[in-house]
């Protein structure tokens, strides 16, 4: 082993020294060397965003996130939220890091220096691009999408994007079970069931870029989807604009996202009153938060976005007294619509019977009253 060439065995060590030099000298400032990159990436990007980053460094979301939030704690970096859309927020070096700075960039030069003794340091550092370059080629393009279930693609819908033309996205699996649900398949996924690729799906908006406005990002739920992000990245950089369906039950994942600047409208399933939320989809009263449900819809309130609450009408768990409550509830909240349950046999729990439309419209009526920004949905003549 002494007399080889050991290409991984060199590759750790290059990646080790380098981590204990910049530990060591940079352990004055009370950082470290996994947060140099970032120190750089900011400092030579003024404004960025924490997604811009990630993309920049090809570092995932999380690491991204926790260690710049270490840098905002020690006073290095600062978060300011943009003026014309709120959701947005860029990242910029503080006064305090200005001498830091300085020192970082002297501790680089001398470490390269140090590397490129007795060689071509040009010729290196274009060999490890090359390098670099060919290693990205080792991870195929589904790879950064492997979490990602889709469980149907419609390709032309008018009525889920208000206003736009748009295909709509079905992700599979949900955390809820909603009796009423119509995509029985999509909360299951049996194993059977043919999902599409996001490959596949990015090939047909590439396709219709021109003739479709929007895409419906919709379930299922698809906040529970590893990897949505850099997937709504992909189609917003076809153009498109991007609408979220959402059940709500991840305030956090909703708050993450919507910073990201990727969403542009939302939809937030309102399923009941509190008092029969749990009843209604499906999960144990016990393991049930209903104040997930309000703290998402305050993140929306507070996001900029358009964005709207349904409520899905089933006899068997709405009552016009329960509609009232609930009108109360969101007086404040945003526009709300009443959608007419469409009974089938691809619903969860077959049986369940919908108000006739003269009903719905009863209750409407009623309900505006009290919520004047309500809108009626999906009345079958």
């Amino acid at each position: 082993m002494e007399n080889g060439h050991h290409f991984l065995v060199n590759q750790s060590i290059l990646y080790r020294n380098t981590q204990k030099y910049f530990d060591k000298i940079l352990s004055k400032f009370d950082i470290g060397a996994g947060q140099l990159i970032y120190i750089i990436a900011i400092n030579e990007n003024e404004g960025v965003t924490m997604q811009e980053v990630s993309r920049l460094l090809e570092m995932d979301k999380g690491t991204t996130t926790k260690s710049i939030q270490r840098l905002i704690e020690q006073g290095y970096v600062e978060m300011r939220i943009d003026e014309k859309d709120r959701r947005i927020k860029h990242l910029h070096m503080t006064e305090k890091s200005g001498q830091m700075i300085n020192e970082i960039y002297g501790y680089r030069n001398d470490y390269r220096m140090t590397l490129a003794k007795d060689m071509d340091f040009e010729t290196f550092a274009e060999a490890l691009e090359q390098v670099t370059d060919n290693s990205r080629r080792l991870l195929v393009d589904e790879d950064r999408y492997q979490g990602i279930r889709i469980g149907r693609l419609d390709k032309l819908s008018f009525a889920d994007y208000p206003g736009k033309a748009a295909a709509v996205v079905y992700m599979g699996g949900c955390n809820f079970k909603c009796p009423y649900c119509r995509y029985r398949d999509l909360v299951f996924m049996p194993e059977n069931y043919a999902t599409v690729s996001p490959k596949e799906v990015l090939g047909f908006l590439e396709k219709r870029k021109g003739l479709l406005d929007a895409v419906c990002i919709s379930g299922g739920e698809p906040l529970l989807q590893e990897g949505l992000a850099e997937f709504m990245d992909e189609i917003k950089d076809l153009g498109y604009e991007i609408k979220l369906d959402t059940n709500g039950y991840d305030p956090e994942k909703l708050q993450t996202l919507l910073e990201t600047g990727l969403v542009d409208c939302a939809a937030l399933d309102v399923k009941n009153t509190a008092l029969r939320y749990a009843e209604t989809i499906g999960m144990q009263a016990n393991a049930f938060r209903y104040d997930n449900i309000v703290r998402s819809i305050a993140i929306l309130q507070q996001s900029g976005i358009t964005y709207e609450l349904k409520t899905t009408v089933v006899r068997e768990y709405h009552t016009l007294e329960q509609l009232k409550e609930l009108a109360e509830c969101l007086k404040d909240k945003g526009h709300w619509v009443l959608q007419q349950f469409i009974p089938g046999d691809s619903n969860i729990l077959p049986g369940l019977t919908a108000y006739t439309p003269e009903e719905m419209k009863e209750m409407y009526a009623v309900v505006r009253q009290i919520k004047p920004d309500t809108e009626l949905r999906g009345i079958d003549e």
